[in-house]
């Protein structure tokens, strides 16, 4: 059995983190079923205005899907919260804001340095939880949240084996020093340098050996995608799901050319129809989205390179709510899984999944 987790004054009963999965994976029917089991369930921000929009038939804002989709996570009981990601400029500030005022218990950020967010709003009961894959990463948020009179509530180190954008190179995604169990020691010494917070790992996490392994050295929880990915409760289309199940360790690849418009290495089963689409170069751009921008000559933040070109670029917005079942009229889904996504063979409720990562029931290894 696991211990339990504390972030905040709050003790989780089981020290996972469910990933927030974009787009349109992590809704509130797996987050809140993750919650109900005693982990921490986490929806996902990504284009979550044009999902409850549709979902409603009404037009909503980010701050309103925010607010929404946060409430229904928690109307069950439990914990929950959601993953916003710094890349999606446009609606960070309104996101975080929707979340807050939801009573959100944990507001997880990636895709990017996080710097200002203790300052878009006073926090109160919900954690802030940056995701750093270095300790020079943390060093760099510790120093900026300090001019917050604020320090990181919890920290999520994210490996190379991560499913999605990945905060490394393409040449530095094998290397021996970014394996996670290396990853952690320094990020340990620099979470104790500057107060003492919980390290939650993720990539690569798929079994309960594998968490204790990981609290055994000094971990407090775990950050755990692919595995929710693949269930009942998850908003994944079948389609992608199906993929999942029958991906080989070959199919499961990190794809930089064609990749994301935001030019981070992006893991994927390469069968998905858009990245096979994606190769073929001869596509004209789709992307009506622009909601993953990068800065322009005049540093603002207005350029998407996906809408310029699809020959070096694919749309992951569109590519990923097509997986979603949304969009699929307007783009090819994407399907984006972490390394060991090969080794899941079915789709399961999370009650079951969650009992067999907590330790209740054995199974045979994978």
């Amino acid at each position: 059995m696991l211990p339990q987790l504390t972030i905040k004054g709050k003790i989780i009963r089981v020290p996972i983190i469910q990933g927030g999965m974009g787009v349109g994976v992590s809704l509130h029917p797996l987050a809140s079923a993750v919650a109900e089991e005693g982990g921490v369930g986490i929806i996902s921000s990504a284009c979550l205005d044009r999902i409850v929009s549709k979902r409603n038939n009404k037009k909503t804002d980010s701050y309103e899907a925010a607010y929404e989709e946060v409430s229904l996570a928690k109307a069950r009981g439990g914990f929950a919260g959601i993953n916003i990601m710094c890349a999606l400029v446009k609606d960070f500030e309104a996101s975080v804001r929707g979340a807050l005022d939801a009573k959100a218990d944990a507001i997880i950020s990636g895709a990017g340095l996080p710097m200002g967010l203790p300052g878009i709003q006073a926090p109160k009961d919900t954690a802030l939880i940056p995701i750093v894959s270095s300790s020079r990463a943390l060093e760099l948020i510790c120093k900026k949240w300090e001019r917050f009179g604020y320090r990181p509530d919890a920290v999520v180190l994210e490996g190379p084996l991560a499913g999605g954008h990945l905060g490394f190179k393409i040449e530095q995604v094998d290397l021996e020093s970014n394996k996670l169990e290396n990853l952690l020691p320094p990020v340990l010494d620099m979470a104790k340098k500057y107060g003492d917070f919980p390290i939650i790992v993720a990539g690569g996490i798929y079994t309960n050996a594998d968490i204790r392994r990981f609290l055994n050295m000094g971990a407090k929880g775990v950050q755990m995608g692919t595995r929710f990915l693949v269930t009942d409760e998850s908003s994944a289309t079948d389609e992608y799901k199906q993929a999942v199940v029958r991906s080989k360790d070959e199919d499961i690849i990190v794809a930089t050319d064609p990749g994301s418009p935001c030019g981070l290495p992006f893991r994927v089963i390469k069968q998905s129809p858009m990245y096979v689409s994606a190769l073929k170069r001869l596509r004209k751009p789709k992307c009506d989205k622009g909601a993953v921008l990068m800065k322009d000559a005049e540093g603002k933040f207005t350029r998407c390179p996906a809408k310029e070109s699809n020959e070096h670029y694919f749309c992951i917005c569109n590519g990923l709510l097509s997986s979603a079942g949304y969009n699929s009229n307007v783009e090819e889904p994407l399907y984006t899984v972490g390394t060991n996504a090969s080794r899941v063979n079915n789709i399961v409720s999370v009650k079951s999944l969650m009992d067999e990562l907590a330790g209740k029931v054995l199974v045979a290894s994978s």
